[in-house]
């Protein structure tokens, strides 16, 4: 069978005729369609079939790609992970951080829940999660050093922050995305709360 007639045979018949994508276009247009599919119906009621109908492709060209379908949703975390190391940085968290992470939840509200909301429910990925939850805890302790003595207060602080501001762009995706350019200030006001709070108390 020819190159042609190949890529005509994988096609689906009702989408109609399709432009031949290179490898590394094709990967991406496959991690979009899963993480559409994922965010919809979750890891466990989600088929291969389904994502390659997604994709528009067939099931033996997404399997080129990707051997499982656990390697693929493992796939669309990393990416996920990547492009907010991209868009907010890996190293720091203050207030230049929360409209960059609105910015990249806005970008792709589909990745940003599936990393931070049901990633962490399926037993085979939680790992990942609660190892970037960890490196998030780490990062809040060092910014918040700065601010606070130590102690348990200070812990707390910096285990809730991080947490508290991925539930917040969270609520505002869910909540339609109201007033996107008060939205980080609001964000930071909680978030300053929370710091604010693990101060020691005054004599």
């Amino acid at each position: 069978m020819g190159t042609g007639e190949q890529e005509a045979h994988e096609r689906p018949a009702a989408r109609g005729p399709v432009r031949r994508l290179r490898r590394a276009e094709r990967r991406e247009q496959i991690l979009d369609a899963a993480t559409r599919a994922f965010a919809r119906t979750g890891f466990a009621a989600t088929g291969l079939d389904d994502i390659a109908a997604e994709a528009a492709i067939t099931r033996v060209l997404l399997y080129r790609h990707f051997e499982s379908k656990a390697d693929l949703y493992r796939a669309v975390l990393d990416r996920t992970c990547e492009r907010l190391d991209q868009r907010v940085g890996a190293d720091e968290f203050d207030d230049s951080a929360i409209p960059a992470l609105l910015r990249a939840a806005a970008e792709d509200p589909d990745a940003f829940r599936l990393l931070f909301r049901h990633a962490v429910r399926e037993p085979e990925f939680r790992e990942l999660v609660e190892g970037l939850t960890a490196a998030s805890v780490g990062i809040a302790s060092r910014n918040l050093a700065a601010q606070l003595p130590g102690g348990p207060w200070t812990d707390w602080a910096s285990r809730l922050v991080p947490a508290l501001t991925i539930e917040a762009v969270i609520a505002w995706l869910d909540a339609g995305r109201p007033d996107p350019d008060t939205a980080a200030e609001r964000i930071s006001h909680a978030v300053h709360g929370v710091i604010h709070a693990a101060r020691p108390s005054a004599p």
